[in-house]
């Protein structure tokens, strides 16, 4: 290997990342409203105007395409140990985004960065020629460009690539946020995304950790040879939760459909069929309110296991969700406001009734009188309507003063009756049914039961939620007559289980608000004063 001579400067990757070719500061340095829009159009004709000097140069700012061979990531493994000041005489083709620009003399360095992370590019005199390092300067924050060039260190040590030629893949037109400080507007980051990405490390990693999720638990269910389904979005019917739908209308066929609430009754359709084990990862959506923790358009996981029970639906939500933290993060251990949370295997397993006890220091059982049970939910502040029954209040004395103070993951089993229309009774006490709520740091993670099913019995339980929604429950469970019709040509025993998986990102990512592991979240829409002082709403 030969020594590499080149100086560089005296700041790091990231010490002058927020350069730009145009005059003035980074977007988010600018003031707010009128001012930062002039300053991005200002930007922008700087940047047309560079466009067109390239075209009429003969350069092509948008290519077609660009073959390369390695990425940062790549680099950054396979030269982990080199020596400072080396050349490895090792060509390699990178592309990626230029993320911070600094010159030295004859020496141009910038900052490539790409889907698996950055690599510093050197740009000399010798290596390209002085007409090419000209036009290197001329590259503004945000330009994709491939680069060709040899792996070398340079005397501090930073892992580069002497660049021999380069080629603009796309031209950025608009100034990239403060790369030192992100988006300042909570707001925009959700709205734009694309720029959250761009400049948002944690944003970036967040994402990563959801990707390396949903393939673990798509890993683990393969592997106890569970079959991938996909069942209707649009529904005749909204069945499967008790949840409001979004009502949409066929024009074609000229009636009324559902998005769906829940991936439950279909996947149970096929246990009918004979497919002893299915899941589904898709989109399910609620016509509800927004918070921290609730988006309208979210993804569930539902798996459902022919001849077994709420019990293996326990050991199977621990595989999946203590898997699924290792493998995302290296450990089974999260962090949540603070406070680590193990989440590898066993779980405590306790029923409502035991935990409302513990926390809440009330006995209480479906049997109960209901003034006894309105007594007790009066006494803690716990809302009622008068045509629930003692098991509906039970489990909404337990949803505000249980769950919220279980802190370690615990499997909350042995629901009321009333509340769980598709769920079997339990084997010991008809008043309760085998179900169980996964809750980690105070917040549901999963749901699952062993599956109601018996016809006749399931016919009467949705008589008795239409009941409840006569009396002004809009949550309650919609009668399915087709689905009693396919339960009365056979399920067996079966297991069944929900796990929302944008909170199991949350919890293993350490982001607390559901808008930071979705994508493009649901937001309430944009309101910019007009130029009259009206409102008005992109």
């Amino acid at each position: 290997m030969r020594p590499v001579s080149e100086t560089e400067p005296g700041t790091s990757a990231d010490d002058d990342a927020a350069a730009s070719a145009e005059p003035g500061a980074a977007e988010d340095a600018v003031g707010e409203g009128a001012e930062r829009e002039a300053f991005q159009e200002a930007t922008r004709a700087h940047r047309l105007a560079k466009l067109e000097a390239l075209r009429a140069g003969g350069i092509e700012p948008y290519p077609v395409r660009f073959d390369r061979d390695a990425t940062a990531a790549e680099l950054r493994q396979r030269f982990a140990e080199l020596e400072t000041g080396a050349a490895t005489g090792e060509t390699v083709r990178l592309a990626g985004r230029v993320m911070g620009e600094r010159r030295h003399g004859g020496v141009a360095f910038a900052d490539l960065r790409d889907e698996t992370g950055a690599v510093q590019l050197m740009v000399t005199r010798d290596s390209v020629g002085e007409q090419a390092l000209e036009h290197f300067g001329d590259l503004d924050l945000g330009d994709w460009v491939g680069v060709e060039g040899e792996v070398v260190t340079t005397r501090r040590g930073e892992l580069s690539v002497l660049v021999s030629s380069f080629e603009l893949l796309a031209k950025s037109l608009r100034a990239l946020p403060d790369l030192r400080h992100g988006l300042s507007e909570p707001d925009v980051r959700y709205r734009q995304r694309h720029l959250d990405l761009i400049v948002d490390e944690p944003a970036r990693r967040t994402f990563a950790i959801r990707s390396q999720v949903i393939a673990t638990v798509r890993e683990v269910l393969l592997e106890r040879r569970f079959r991938e389904v996909e069942t209707p979005v649009l529904l005749s019917q909204a069945g499967g939760a008790a949840a409001r739908p979004f009502i949409t209308h066929h024009n074609a066929l000229d009636f009324d459909m559902y998005l769906r609430i829940a991936l439950e009754l279909p996947l149970k359709r096929l246990i009918v069929a004979g497919m002893d084990r299915v899941f589904e990862i898709g989109r399910v959506f609620r016509n509800e309110g927004l918070d921290t923790r609730h988006q309208p358009e979210f993804t569930m996981l539902e798996a459902y296991q022919a001849f077994a029970d709420y019990h293996d639906m326990m050991d199977l939500t621990e595989a999946i969700v203590s898997t699924a933290a290792s493998e995302a993060n290296g450990t089974t251990v999260v962090t949540v406001r603070e406070r680590e949370i193990d989440l590898a295997p066993p779980w405590r397993r306790a029923t409502m009734a035991e935990l409302i006890e513990e926390q809440a220091g009330v006995e209480m059982h479906p049997s109960m009188p209901v003034e006894e049970a309105r007594a007790v939910a009066d006494r803690l502040g716990v809302e009622w309507l008068d045509a629930w029954g003692s098991g509906k209040i039970m489990a909404e004395v337990s949803d505000t003063a249980s769950e919220p103070n279980l802190i370690e993951p615990t499997f909350v089993i042995d629901h009321p009756r009333e509340v769980s229309p598709l769920a079997r009774a339990h084997r010991d006490d008809p008043e309760l049914t085998e179900r169980f709520e996964l809750i980690v740091a105070g917040r549901e993670l999963a749901n699952a039961y062993s599956e109601l099913n018996d016809p006749v019995e399931q016919a009467e339980r949705f008589a008795a939620e239409a009941r409840l929604q006569a009396a002004g429950d809009q949550e309650a469970e919609p009668a399915d007559e087709d689905y009693v019709r396919a339960l009365e040509y056979g399920l067996p025993p079966t297991g069944g289980l929900g796990i929302g998986l944008d909170r199991m990102v949350m919890l293993i990512a350490g982001v607390e608000t559901i808008r930071d592991v979705i994508l493009f979240p649901t937001l309430r829409p944009f309101v910019d004063p007009g130029a009259d002082g009206t409102a008005e709403t992109p």
